[in-house]
């Protein structure tokens, strides 16, 4: 088969990267695709431009489009592309709103009994001032509604810092929640879903914050590891019964039904477990743990997932342990330089995995070209074996300004 992964990033290199490797695809192109991956198989595409990539799967005979990023999914691409008779993966745009807006989610949540926190929505920054002015409780979450790349979210543990965060944030129209903090550890708990049926995935977890120790802004993520050592069995099932399978009979129920990877970012507080957020995609970075630990053909499901016929494939997963840290650009999540020269690609063991995510690839080298730069990734039996090999790797790699966690992992190993 052919395939058209569209997306720029880490999670789309692994896509493609896996479509390859274990061998559901002859050819697999990515649009617009980054340094990391074959030049003569990057489409100079944007991944908003709809028209123009139809006309490229009608002319390279794309048998599967395999949509990355959550925007193009919420503004529509799979009912477009659906119009023009191309197969695609991923949800449609009414089903995508469960990512493209948290209130739209939260409604869902509310109406099928999924666990959540509680929540107070407002329109438009002064009616939020006002209700800061009055918390006397901290701290709290806000969130806008729309899509804001992983950065729409502000947890101030002051008065002042929350009138800081809806300055900074918070425009003047925007819808926008607040909603209790809760204490505990998160976890990312993907499944893959036909409509009806679905297979949860192994679990993993993100490290949102740009410092050690999770300090400092929140970014895309700057690594993650699976399996997360916080979902034992019977936390995985509670979420898989009445978290995800309730999400999706609930959008069943609506008349929207949701194909594709519903990702539920969960809170875990002992037999407590509620959900943050929903996504609707592989995770960035956690798609560069969860898919390399997958067992079978990555096409193979995504197909099932199109034709409606999940409850027909068997899906399991290594008992290997996967880890990988981000290098990033200085400066990020703020302002920071592009154009910056990577050296110490060619010298990495093969079996270290290097997902390409910012960088483009010009007259035989590589340079930055984004915040998060590059995703090293490693599997071992153990979490600290995973651990010990990607950082003994990563050292070889690189460029000015280059910047990366060194406690990828701590949660899970503090446990060991």
């Amino acid at each position: 088969m052919r395939y058209l992964v569209i997306g720029s990033g880490g999670r789309e290199h692994t896509i493609a990267w896996r479509l390859l490797q274990d061998g559901s695809a002859r050819e697999v192109y990515v649009a617009p695709g980054n340094g990391g991956i074959d030049p003569d198989h990057c489409a100079d595409i944007p991944v908003g431009d709809f028209p123009g990539i139809a006309r490229f799967c009608k002319d390279k005979k794309i048998d599967m489009v395999v949509v990355g990023p959550e925007a193009p999914l919420v503004d529509g691409i799979i009912d477009y592309l659906a119009g023009q008779k191309i197969p695609a993966f991923g949800p449609t745009a009414k089903a995508a709103m469960l990512e493209g807006s948290k209130l739209f989610a939260k409604s869902i949540m509310d109406k099928y009994h999924v666990p959540t926190a509680r929540h107070l929505s407002f329109n438009g920054k002064k009616p939020l001032i006002e209700h800061v002015r009055k918390e006397k409780k901290f701290p709290v979450v806000i969130k806008l509604d729309g899509l804001a790349a992983g950065k729409g979210v502000g947890i101030p543990e002051s008065q002042d810092e929350a009138l800081e965060f809806i300055q900074s944030a918070v425009k003047e129209d925007s819808r926008v929640f607040v909603e209790d903090f809760i204490e505990g550890e998160e976890a990312s708990v993907l499944c893959i879903s036909d409509g009806t049926h679905i297979v949860p995935f192994v679990a993993a977890q993100d490290h949102k914050r740009i410092f050690d120790g999770d300090r400092g802004p929140n970014t895309g993520g700057m690594g993650a590891y699976a399996p997360a050592p916080v979902m034992n069995a019977a936390r995985l099932d509670f979420v898989r019964t009445e978290i995800l399978q309730k999400t999706i009979d609930g959008m069943m129920s609506e008349g929207i039904p949701f194909k594709g990877i519903l990702y539920a970012g969960v809170i875990v507080n002992g037999d407590d477990i509620r959900v943050l957020e929903f996504n609707v995609r592989f995770g960035d970075p956690e798609a560069q743990v969860i898919i390399p630990l997958m067992n079978g053909r990555l096409g193979d499901l995504l197909q099932s997932s199109v034709t409606g016929s999940l409850d027909k494939i068997n899906v399991s997963f290594s008992t290997m342990h996967a880890i990988t840290v981000v290098i990033s650009s200085g400066g990020y999540p703020g302002n920071y330089e592009k154009g910056k020269l990577i050296s110490g690609l060619d010298s990495i063991e093969s079996d270290i995995i290097v997902f390409h995510a910012g960088t483009k690839f010009s007259d035989g080298n590589h340079y930055t070209s984004g915040g998060r730069v590059l995703n090293v990734t490693a599997l071992g039996s153990t979490l600290g074996e995973a651990r010990d090999r990607v950082y003994g790797a990563i050292d070889a790699i690189t460029f000015d300004g280059a910047y990366y966690r060194k406690d990828i992992g701590h949660r899970a190993l503090a446990r060991s």
